[in-house]
């Protein structure tokens, strides 16, 4: 049965470690992967790295535009096209969000829960939280990639600005 877990917020120092490569996808990886799935949707937000969660090793998960989970061991970014601007939030910074570049349109490729090659090919919102969630892997928060400093505002006041966007953004 899948738990819920305590999301770290960013000021706890895993969050800045590069995860570990994981050797061999078992039952402990795929309970993982459930665990990941069950905190993101209870949050509720778009993705989950296991380091959010206490656990340094190369997991994560992604909920896409179609509402798909996909979760993927020893992610790796493989390509990536064109340039996306928009707000980013994190479950580990509640409250925050930030504009921040990515590509728009990434190819990732890692391992699925039965240990099986897999490639996804994504683009917009979808393409950004695989980004974020492999940023998340390297010790990488949203904070770091800001376009700007002055673009970091509490969700309230974008909520005014855009509140879809917003919305959106908030559960990065």
């Amino acid at each position: 049965m899948p738990v819920v877990r305590p999301i770290l917020t960013f000021e706890h120092p895993a969050l800045r470690e590069k995860a570990k490569k994981v050797t061999r996808v078992d039952v402990s990886i795929q309970r993982l992967l459930d665990d990941l799935t069950e905190t993101m949707l209870d949050a509720p937000g778009a993705g989950l790295a296991a380091n959010q969660i206490g656990v340094p090793l190369r997991v994560c998960v992604v909920k896409g535009d179609d509402k798909q989970i996909w979760g993927l061991v020893n992610p790796e970014l493989v390509k990536k096209e064109g340039a996306q601007v928009g707000y980013e939030g994190c479950l580990s910074y509640p409250g925050w969000v930030g504009e921040v570049e990515r590509a728009e349109t990434v190819v990732v490729k890692g391992r699925n829960r039965h240990g099986k090659e897999i490639r996804v090919k994504s683009t917009g919102f979808t393409a950004r939280a695989f980004q974020h969630e492999l940023d998340h892997l390297d010790g990488i928060l949203f904070t770091d990639r800001l376009t700007s400093l002055d673009t970091l505002r509490r969700v309230e006041e974008l909520i005014g600005e855009d509140k879809e966007e917003a919305v959106a953004a908030a559960s990065g």
